[in-house]
């Protein structure tokens, strides 16, 4: 124990060096604050790598070190969170980083198959001291004993499992089970199903996986940033703080409702609106939806067109539709088409107008020269009421309008009583809105012509005035040396006036997550979709556009399927991007559930599914579930939290949404919204937030009303019968 700890003690001194060399690089970087542009560049660069490895060294600072391998060919080597040298670059690293391919026996070895070691030691940190080492003897003719021998293996791990919970999901660095890390490092291309049953560690896999990514992989995936998506924004907190744990910031944490830059989806769908708008077949309504926004006037309602110098101009149904006919032959979205629609409007207006000026009373040819006809062309094409007229036939559209106004008025485009659902004049975007707009900015496009005029005339300004500067500098020297010949280069020897206006740009400094973020166009290098069953076929069409390569890990479990509009079957999800073409791995060990609450868990999908089967629980408490009747759900409930609250750890009070309000204002110190507080003791919620969490003790207020609420309640039931790691309750109505 004493030279372990001599040894953790040398690496935390390390640490901190390292950890004041960044900080004083910062400090002397900031100091300078020159308007060279080179000099401020390479300034910005240093104080992003620095502080890059200051949030690593904060991260791995609990818990550095957590295991020691000893290979029977005399290589000894410690396991932990972040790779840490010594200043000699050529030595053994002091500490290897959990990622790091001579790390795997850590996971894998076994007595059968030692890869190699001798002994694995697993290492306990409270803080900077060590409080327990726990070795395992690979080796049986190695008779060398350290006197910490364990006589099972799983202790460190059960000792992980009843660990009391905090309220934020923890890596599992040191207890990755040999099942997860074949997971966690398997090849990034291609997609990979991982299904399992509650409890068995699908999130922390994926979250790992993740991690391991961007260490395999990271000059490709930090640039081009990891997506992770997550059902709620409860899920979303309570993971947030693993990856950045393990040193990793590169990584986008969204839900689907958070995945249209500038739209953040507040408003609540009904279960009916949302399996609608969720459906696969929306694509084609909102397509036929734009197609109708390209109008043309009626057969005998030619639009009248007031032009201040030639009088009313006829624009026909035929002059229309064969303008309309040539912009949807380009192929291109609605607004990017819209040129080409204008232009063929304005050339048949042009024609129209050129026939009537320069008609010859006697038969004779036209007129007008060509001249002429170029100017009334363009004197057609400035006018603000032929532009207005394109504009009522071809509008130019934002995906909100085209959403607001097909939500508004779906009669037409959905059966009426679907549409009747649907409906809604105003109000907050919700989820189920989110991957409309998405696919009405594909079937739309932006046309950014505008935007890159400006822009290119911007970047000939600056290229102008650095030739100015160029062509000063120039003429400065040639007065300077005019006596003589001179082999001094100035500096327009070295560099044109192109390359020095770019040097002196704005430089775009956010990460490749935040940029990420704000780009609807941006692709990914990978992404991982957490509760993967739950998403409908329009979030997966939102989803496949941010990730063309398909390098795509899904985690999930089918028997947990609450939403309406979800998918449920990996088949049905996967089917229409890559066929069978993904592999598919199932985990079977449920380290969360005892097994008394997993039985009362599997019992209830056995009404609904005879032949289910649970995964298997490592741990027995041996306290069952109690089961109680109550006349006041409310008081019953809040007696029972009294009752039942760990000293310390979490407890969580799940119900229907409908019994929400009232329980809140029993337990008037719980945390309870769309996103509450997990870290807080006691945390109210309904059975969809719940998804991916995990509490000591779980009350299940009216779990009759949690089955029938939905068309999917008895997977929402059984979503909340395992979120316990320790106690289960539940309370029902008399």
């Amino acid at each position: 124990m004493r030279q372990e700890q001599q040894f953790v003690s040398g690496l935390y001194a390390r640490l901190d060096a390292l950890r004041a060399r960044a900080e004083d690089a910062v400090r002397d970087a900031l100091k300078h604050t020159g308007t060279n542009f080179q000099a401020r560049l390479e300034r910005d660069v240093l104080v992003a790598e620095q502080s890059g490895l200051l949030a690593a060294y904060d991260a791995a600072d609990n818990g550095l070190c957590f295991g020691r391998l000893a290979f029977r060919d005399g290589r000894d080597h410690h396991i932990g969170r972040i790779g840490i040298r010594d200043d000699d670059p050529e030595r053994t690293p002091l500490v290897v980083d959990w990622r790091a391919g001579i790390a795997r026996p850590f996971y894998l070895a076994t007595g059968h198959t030692p890869m190699g070691l001798s002994r694995r030691r697993h290492i306990s940190l409270k803080g900077r001291t060590v409080t327990a080492l726990h070795d395992e003897i690979l080796d049986l003719h190695d008779e060398t004993r350290s006197g910490h021998e364990g006589h099972d293996a799983d202790d460190v791990l059960l000792a992980a499992l009843d660990a009391a919970r905090t309220g934020r999901m923890h890596d599992i660095v040191q207890t990755i089970q040999a099942e997860q890390d074949r997971i966690i490092r398997a090849p990034h291309q291609g997609v990979l199903v991982v299904e399992g049953g509650p409890g068995t560690g699908k999130t922390a896999v994926a979250l790992h996986r993740a991690a391991y990514l961007l260490y395999a992989h990271r000059e490709q995936l930090a640039r081009r940033a990891v997506l992770v998506v997550g059902p709620n924004p409860a899920f979303l907190g309570y993971i947030g703080e693993v990856l950045p744990s393990l040193g990793e910031t590169g990584v986008l944490l969204a839900t689907v409702g958070e995945l249209f830059p500038g739209v953040r989806a507040t408003g609540t769908d009904t279960p009916e609106a949302a399996e609608i708008k969720g459906r696969a077949a929306m694509a084609e309504v909102l397509a036929r939806f734009v197609r109708d926004r390209q109008t043309v006037p009626g057969t005998r309602t030619p639009l009248e067109i007031a032009h201040e110098d030639y009088g009313t101009l006829l624009l026909d149904r035929a002059m229309a539709e064969d303008a309309r006919a040539g912009a949807r032959d380009t192929g291109l979205p609605h607004n990017l088409a819209r040129p080409r629609f204008a232009t063929r409007i304005i050339d048949a207006l042009t024609e129209q107008l050129t026939e009537r000026l320069g008609a010859d009373p006697f038969g004779g040819p036209n007129l007008l020269d060509t001249s002429d006809i170029v100017q009334i062309g363009k004197e057609v094409a400035a006018s603000p009421e032929v532009h207005a007229a394109i504009d009522e036939l071809w509008p130019t559209l934002t995906p909100e309008e085209l959403v607001a106004r097909l939500l508004a008025d779906p009669y037409g485009y959905l059966p009426d009583g679907e549409a009747e659902f649907v409906r809604r004049e105003s109000g907050p975007w919700t989820e189920a809105d989110v991957p409309l707009l998405d696919e009405a900015a594909e079937l739309l496009g932006h046309d950014d012509s505008a935007e890159r005029a400006v822009a290119a005339r911007e970047r000939a300004e600056r290229i102008a005035y650095a030739q100015g500067v160029l062509d000063v500098a120039y003429a400065s020297r040639t007065y300077e040396f005019e006596d003589e010949e001179s082999e001094v280069l100035g500096a327009q020897d070295v560099i044109d006036a192109e390359r020095f206006a770019e040097r002196h740009e704005e430089t775009d400094h956010r990460s490749a997550a935040e940029r990420a973020a704000a780009d609807r166009t941006w692709a990914f290098g990978h992404v991982i979709v957490d509760e993967a069953q739950e998403l409908s076929a329009m979030a997966w069409r939102l989803l496949m556009r941010r990730i063309p390569t398909h390098s795509i890990t899904l985690v999930g479990d089918p028997a947990q399927t609450g939403d309406a509009a979800g998918c449920g079957s990996w088949d049905t999800i996967l089917s229409p991007y890559v066929g069978d073409r993904y592999e598919h791995v199932r985990l079977g060990v449920n380290y969360r559930t005892p097994a008394e609450i997993m039985a009362v868990a599997a019992e209830l999908r056995r009404t609904e599914e005879p032949g289910f089967e649970p995964p298997r629980s490592v741990r027995s408490t041996g306290v069952p579930p109690w089961d109680v009747t109550a006349a006041d759900l409310p008081a019953a409930v809040a007696e029972a939290v009294a009752r039942e609250l760990p000293e310390e750890g979490r407890l969580a009070v799940i119900a229907p949404p409908g019994l929400l309000p009232e329980l809140a204002a029993a337990l008037p110190g719980a945390a309870h919204g769309p996103a509450p507080d997990l870290t807080r003791p006691v945390v109210l919620l309904e059975p969809r937030q719940a998804k991916g969490l995990e509490f000591d003790t779980v009350l299940v207020a009216d779990p009759a009303a949690i089955r029938s609420a939905t068309p999917h309640g008895v997977n929402d039931l059984y979503v909340a019968l395992t979120r316990a790691t320790q106690r289960l309750g539940l309370i029902r109505p008399v």
